[in-house]
């Protein structure tokens, strides 16, 4: 089998105004995602996405480009199947006969940012090519499922503080046993931050888990007050609380608290995860297939997480097929035990495939479909397709 076409399109779908929410990010009105497509002679399909923002919007033109012009050269007229080799290739450029001999890195420039979120959609595509290829779930190629089910935590929560208990309570009526809920610059003030945790927790009860996202807003010293603020809420979670980009000042605040310390979805490469770890900043590692380096990369976390007993959580907003890569990794991993599902106005996670995606009372079950188990609505694609 050989691969004869590598394509790109960035899609960008309008939110229904019900279903549209506030964050730091600003209203969100748009969804975006790079939805990459790889063919054979045979004319099966792999489908995998690369992402431009972690959030639902994001400019993707870079991506498309990337994998258009960069990367498809490359790739026409090799077998699919060596996935580990295609992931060198990119990753290490013109240099990667040197890395595949001597058995080590020599990577390019762009080995961090776009250039691996676009080799995180190759890589996740050949994986779901592969899958259909043997007729197994991805997690079977990964060694198979650990557990026939995972339970699932609804992904929301931007109300105010009088209006976010029932927001969650809408969350945990539909069978979910754990909820996020965002805080941070959103709030304006650390305090309005806390108060806001309490009334969630207040209006949950003590049997739910309760995570807190604050996308990397605080300062060093916010995250650290709102951490004293929340101490009695019994937070499962506290993710991103301060930039990624200060992997010591994570490390200074998971050292004040109590609070278990999640992050990851902002990292390229599992290179700049086992940097967090080096320096003691996390608890549960969130790698996002769709930016991380694919399916290959998340892997590598997975194995991270389970070589220092820390908890894998895979960041799953995003379409369906991040979503589905998500979850085959989660499965295949024993670190993990629970899984996001994102309960905000998510097209790309309906509307985008032809299968249904649903948790059943708040768990997700074991994948059975080959590959990642979706095919594209293609009336979506094309409708939705920014030229």
């Amino acid at each position: 089998m050989k691969i004869t076409n590598v394509e790109a399109f960035w899609l960008q779908c309008p939110i229904p105004k019900e279903k549209q929410h506030f964050s730091d990010y600003g209203l969100l009105t748009d969804f975006d995602m790079t939805l990459v497509v790889i063919t054979t002679d045979t004319g099966l399909q792999g489908f995998g996405e690369a992402k431009a923002a972690v959030g639902s919007s994001g400019v993707c033109a870079s991506i498309v480009r990337c994998i258009e012009i960069e990367i498809k050269p490359k790739l026409i007229g090799q077998d699919p199947a060596n996935i580990t080799k295609i992931w060198e290739q990119i990753y290490n450029g013109t240099r990667d006969h040197y890395a595949l001999s001597r058995g080590r890195k020599f990577p390019i420039l762009g080995r961090r940012g776009l250039t691996i979120s676009a080799l995180s959609g190759i890589d996740t595509a050949l994986w779901d090519l592969k899958g259909k290829v043997l007729g197994v779930p991805v997690a079977t190629l990964l060694g198979g499922a650990c557990r026939d089910k995972m339970e699932a935590y609804a992904s929301g929560g931007w109300a105010k503080a009088d209006a976010i208990g029932e927001q969650l309570l809408s969350y945990t009526a539909k069978g979910f046993k754990g909820v996020k809920m965002r805080v941070g610059i959103m709030d304006q003030t650390v305090n309005e931050s806390i108060k806001r945790v309490k009334a969630a927790r207040t209006a949950l009860g003590d049997d739910i888990k309760l995570m807190t996202d604050a996308h990397g807003t605080f300062s060093v010293p916010e995250a650290k007050k709102f951490c004293r603020g929340v101490e009695d809420c019994d937070l499962y979670w506290f993710e991103e609380p301060i930039s990624p980009d200060n992997r010591h000042g994570t490390a200074e605040v998971r050292a004040s608290t109590t609070i278990p310390i999640a992050a990851g979805e902002s990292e390229y490469t599992a290179f700049d995860v086992r940097d967090l770890i080096e320096v003691r900043a996390l608890d549960v590692l969130q790698p996002d297939s769709a930016i991380i380096g694919g399916i290959t990369e998340a892997m590598r976390v997975a194995h991270l997480a389970h070589t220092y007993q820390l908890e894998l959580a895979p960041h799953c907003w995003g379409s369906a097929f991040s979503f589905m890569a998500g979850v085959n990794v989660a499965f295949a991993s024993p670190a993990a035990v629970v899984i996001e599902f994102s309960s905000g106005g998510n097209p790309m996670m309906y509307e985008l495939v032809n299968e249904k995606i649903e948790a059943v009372d708040g768990n997700i079950l074991a994948p059975t479909a080959p590959g990642l188990g979706l095919s594209p609505n293609w009336d979506f694609v094309k409708e939705y397709t920014v030229a």
